[in-house]
């Protein structure tokens, strides 16, 4: 079943009076896919999936799961009278009750204990049935709130930073087990994040969050090659953001002129440009007039590179040249290696 949001919008009373969360959020999660919220503390996701869980009533618009609402500004529903189910970052499990009894407690009837037995393998947890949630390490709590919520078979599993609260290494093996036994089953997902690596690492489809917006929805892919804006760029390819403005046939920087030849896709005529710029893509010449090198960190085959403007502006490349800390170059971009945006 899809997870629709059709034009909801939210607001929270505080001391300071009235504050937008959210703006006319309208997209759909496919069905079986994992679709991610990307995006920074108080963009507005947490706030989108706690909607749709129902720990939130809706203010304007619908939500709709299957093309059936589910939600409204005139119809919200309690969470557990909705056909979804719920990964906290922290697990929430229930400290009182084994990791097999909480399993059971969304089951019809408590459920069998063959069923239980069976999700307890399917994440990994063989055999830890009668243990307490204390009895575990984070790692495996998760693995049991996640083996809880997708129990009951819910038509939609919604995810609030499932993985935050473990080590990096066991972040990366949970993500990928994650994924696999959520495409196994057939879950259209909602997950949570604000790591750009983790939603390259486990989404079918990204909704990148800014300011109670959604600034581009589309595949990883998508994202990663044809960014809509210069923060979803900065984001996805680890691309730096250069101010420039146009002086005919080349491009007006702090860090020099650079030609128009180095810009993939058509360049405005006029107005001031935010340029994507990589640092793989970048070479440097030596220059007396150029940027100060103030850093030179070695990354195996290729060096990392910090230059700075005489006004404190700092650029990074990436180079295999030999290159003197320092010592002054001027940064030159390849061709077509650039994507240029009318700023604003």
């Amino acid at each position: 079943m899809s997870l629709e949001f059709q034009h909801i919008a939210h607001a929270y009373t505080g001391r300071t009076g009235r504050v937008e969360a959210l703006s006319d959020i309208a997209f759909t999660a496919p069905t079986g896919k994992i679709t991610c919220l990307l995006g920074s503390s108080g963009s507005g996701k947490s706030t989108l999936l706690n909607l749709a869980a129902g720990l939130l009533p809706v203010q304007s618009g619908s939500i709709r799961v299957g093309g059936e609402e589910i939600a409204s500004a005139n119809r919200n529903p309690p969470p557990e009278a909705r056909p979804v189910g719920l990964v906290f970052q922290d697990g929430a499990l229930f400290p009182h009750m084994t990791i097999a009894k909480n399993i059971a407690f969304g089951l019809s009837g408590g459920g069998s204990n063959a069923v239980i037995e069976q999700w307890l393998e399917r994440v990994g947890l063989t055999g830890l049935g009668p243990r307490f949630p204390h009895e575990l390490s984070g790692g495996q709590q998760q693995r049991a709130a996640l083996a809880r919520a997708m129990a009951p078979e819910p038509q939609v599993l919604l995810m609030d930073e499932p993985f935050a609260s473990v080590d990096i290494v066991l972040r990366r093996r949970l993500r990928r087990d994650c994924r696999r036994l959520l495409r196994e089953a057939g879950t259209t997902t909602i997950l949570v994040t604000h790591d750009p690596e983790e939603a390259l690492d486990i989404a079918d489809h990204i909704a990148v969050m800014e300011g109670g917006r959604i600034v581009q929805f589309g595949t990883p892919e998508d994202l990663h090659d044809r960014p809509q804006t210069p923060s979803v760029g900065a984001i996805f390819g680890g691309a730096q953001v250069v101010a420039a403005t146009r002086e005919g046939e080349s491009l007006r920087t702090s860090l020099g002129a650079w030609p128009l030849s180095c810009v993939a896709g058509d360049v405005p005529d006029r107005g001031e440009l935010e340029l994507l710029v990589h640092a793989e893509f970048l070479d440097c010449i030596e220059d007396a007039s150029g940027l100060e090198v103030v850093d030179v960190h070695p990354l195996g085959v290729a060096s990392r590179l910090v230059l700075q403007t005489a006004s404190g502006e700092e650029i990074t490349v990436q180079t295999t040249s030999e290159v003197k800390e320092g010592a002054s170059y001027r940064v030159v971009p390849r061709d077509a290696s650039v994507r240029a945006f009318a700023k604003g």
